[in-house]
C-alpha cells in the first residue's frame, strides 16, 4: 500500500475553495452523471442512483487513504460544489484531471481550481513535474490548461481509452523550480486512462 495522502483545504482566488469529498456532495455527482461526457471518462455513475453516488464518493476517500490520489471538490464563492480536481502521483510526476458541471462553466472556476492544486503539488508535495491530458476537440479545456500555467508538449496518439475506442490527447505539463526533488518515489508507469472501476483519470474537462 502506498503512503496515505491527506487532501487539504485550499483557498483559491476569487473566493473559490478546494476540499475533500463529503457525502453531502451527492448533488454534484448527480449533475455530473447527467453530463454527456463526464461519465465516459470517469467513474461518475450514469444512470445515477444514491447508492452509486455514495460509492463514488467513498472511492475518492479510498484513493487518498491508499495514497493513489488526491481528489478535491471545487467549491464556488457561495459554498456550492461545482466540480473536482484530482491529482494522481506517479514517481516524480503526477497527472491531473478535472471536470466542472455545465451549470458552473464559463466563469473561470476550472482554471482557478486547477492552478491552485498545481501550485500546492509543486510547493507542498515537492513534485517537480505535473502532467495533464486534453482531447484536441475540447478547446475550452485547452484554454483552461494554458491559463493554469501548463504548456503544450505535443500529441499522444491513442492515449485515452473510452470503451473499445482509443483517442488522441494533447499532452500538457507544468514544472516546478529547477532542481527541486520530489518527496515521493516509486517506479514510473504509463497512466491508465481507461474508464475502469476504481479509476477517475479524466482528461481535462470544462
Amino acid at each position: 500500500m502506498e503512503r496515505a495522502l491527506r487532501v487539504p483545504d485550499l483557498a483559491a482566488p476569487g473566493g473559490l475553495a478546494l476540499r475533500p469529498w463529503r457525502l453531502s456532495d451527492l448533488d454534484l455527482v448527480r449533475e455530473a452523471a447527467g453530463d454527456p461526457y463526464i461519465p465516459l471518462v470517469t467513474t461518475v455513475p450514469s444512470p445515477y442512483s444514491e447508492a452509486e453516488g455514495r460509492a463514488f464518493v467513498e472511492r475518492q476517500w479510498e484513493r487518498a487513504a491508499t495514497g493513489t490520489g488526491c481528489p478535491f471538490v471545487l467549491v464556488d464563492p457561495g459554498g456550492r460544489p461545482v466540480g473536482t480536481v484530482g491529482l494522481w502521483p506517479d514517481g516524480e510526476e503526477a497527472t491531473l484531471g478535472y471536470w466542472v458541471v455545465a451549470s458552473a462553466r464559463g466563469r473561470g472556476a476550472a482554471a482557478t481550481g486547477l492552478a491552485a492544486v498545481a501550485d500546492w503539488a509543486l510547493s507542498e508535495l515537492g513534485l517537480p513535474r505535473l502532467l495533464l491530458h486534453v482531447e484536441p476537440w475540447n478547446t475550452a479545456s485547452v484554454r483552461v490548461a494554458e491559463r493554469a500555467g501548463f504548456r503544450r508538449e505535443g500529441m499522444l496518439e491513442g492515449w485515452l481509452r473510452i470503451g473499445d475506442e482509443r483517442r488522441d490527447v494533447l499532452a500538457f505539463a507544468r514544472s516546478g523550480p529547477a532542481g527541486k526533488t520530489a518527496r515521493r518515489t516509486s517506479p514510473a508507469r504509463r497512466p491508465d486512462t481507461s474508464r475502469a472501476p476504481g479509476h477517475d483519470r479524466a482528461t481535462g474537462m470544462h
